[in-house]
């Protein structure tokens, strides 16, 4: 089948890769099938759902490497799983009665859609093979391709999502600042919270990032500047297993010697043992249109930043999330390599009918190719013995552990 018609959305969060994908989705046609119309639903599955689009024109096909170098999605992201009914009607997609993945196909049908491009992390392409077994089963041609964004990196069984290296870098950058202000107070406590539901990586990959700007500064020790307190000591995720006052003990004599201490934390870290305390007070934990628990209500950096502070005796204790600010950024140039080889492979699979979520496949010896969408999943555990978050603890003096993480 020769295809007329693509059709590209964002969804879920944001991530430094979603503007340039779509750009570089749209030079890869322009340079390979220039007769092929390309329309971009506004707001992901929202804008799919309500009709809401409008076409790539001339003028955006000559200009589209300007998407390069902007971040969060021009095109807009919502929150919306198409086999969600009730919360579909509840927010005015569609009507009672109405299926939603009938009156996301029937908009497609309208449309003249042959391709669609799905920008999104697990969530968004698990909502993709909803959507493309619906139409397959109602006897409608159409080839969903997907590209993996989540700054989790924790898509199985995909190497490496696009945006991740961005915000890690970036949230490096974010508190290359805030860890100045454990100058306006003695004994601070600085909680770096890092995005991460499930998954340790970008946290870990975030303290090493840090860590890495750290090497390449000069410090005066004499007047001050140490490099001792600006130091990351202590990174905890949702794979590690730690004793709680153990851990405050050691933390307790880094704040009694250089008298503050700075530690990275996952987002989703102990969540479930917060939700227990939160539901054990009769309070009712909000979830998402996913049936995820809502991090900003659980708030975990809050909740470790008042254990720790106890027991270290902090005076002031600051919870900094680098989350928006590393989001929201443009791609690096390690991302803007992947986004161009992954966006390349889209559009060849697009072309030749080859549905799927593009990455390297790490049950296929890393090879990129479209992976078939029921083997996409998320919560991906970060290998938290891998040599170098390994070497990173050591550097720390942050004791190894081999469970997953429940404060004792």
């Amino acid at each position: 089948m020769a295809v007329k018609k693509v059709g590209i959305l964002t969804a879920g969060g944001l991530a430094p890769c979603l503007s340039s994908g779509i750009g570089a989705l749209i030079e890869r046609y322009t340079e390979l099938a220039p007769e092929v119309e390309i329309v971009c639903y506004r707001s992901g599955y929202k804008g799919l759902l309500l009709g809401d689009s409008f076409a790539v024109n001339q003028n955006v096909r000559d200009n589209a490497a300007l998407l390069h170098k902007r971040g969060g999605s021009p095109i807009g992201n919502s929150r919306v799983k198409l086999t969600n009914v009730a919360d579909c009607v509840k927010r005015g997609l569609v009507q009672e009665g109405q299926d939603p993945l009938e009156v996301a196909a029937e908009r497609l049908k309208q449309d003249g859609v042959d391709v669609l491009h799905t920008i999104g992390g697990d969530d968004t392409n698990t909502s993709a093979a909803d959507l493309a077994a619906f139409l397959r089963k109602n006897g409608y041609e159409l080839t969903v391709v997907g590209l993996p964004k989540t700054v989790d990196n924790d898509v199985i069984p995909i190497k490496q999502s696009l945006g991740a290296w961005t915000a890690a870098e970036q949230g490096a950058r974010f508190f290359e600042n805030v860890v100045a202000e454990q100058n306006a107070n003695p004994r601070m406590l600085i909680v770096h919270e890092v995005m991460g539901r499930n998954c340790g990586w970008l946290t870990a990959a975030t303290a090493l990032k840090y860590r890495n700007l750290l090497d390449q500064m000069e410090f005066l020790p004499d007047a001050g500047l140490s490099r001792q307190r600006d130091e990351v000591h202590g990174v905890y995720i949702p794979e590690m297993h730690f004793d709680l006052e153990q851990e405050a003990a050691r933390l307790r004599t880094i704040m009694d010697d250089i008298d503050c201490v700075n530690i990275f934390i996952s987002e989703g870290a102990g969540v479930d043992t917060i939700v227990e305390e939160m539901q054990s007070r009769g309070e009712e934990v909000p979830k998402d249109a996913f049936g995820h628990y809502k991090l900003d209500a659980v708030n975990p950096g809050k909740w470790f930043g008042e254990q720790f502070a106890k027991m270290l005796g902090a005076e002031k204790t600051l919870v900094q999330k680098s989350g928006y600010f590393s989001r929201a950024a443009r791609a690096n140039d390690e991302d803007l390599a992947l986004i161009k080889q992954c966006a390349d492979k889209a559009v060849e699979c697009a072309l030749a009918g080859e549905g799927g979520v593009i990455g390297e496949d790490e049950e296929r010896g890393d090879e990129l190719r479209a992976i078939e969408f029921e083997r996409i999943k998320g919560g991906k555990p970060f290998n938290k013995d891998a040599p170098w978050f390994l070497d990173l603890l050591t550097a720390i003096g942050q004791p190894h552990d081999t469970t997953a993480l429940q404060p004792q």
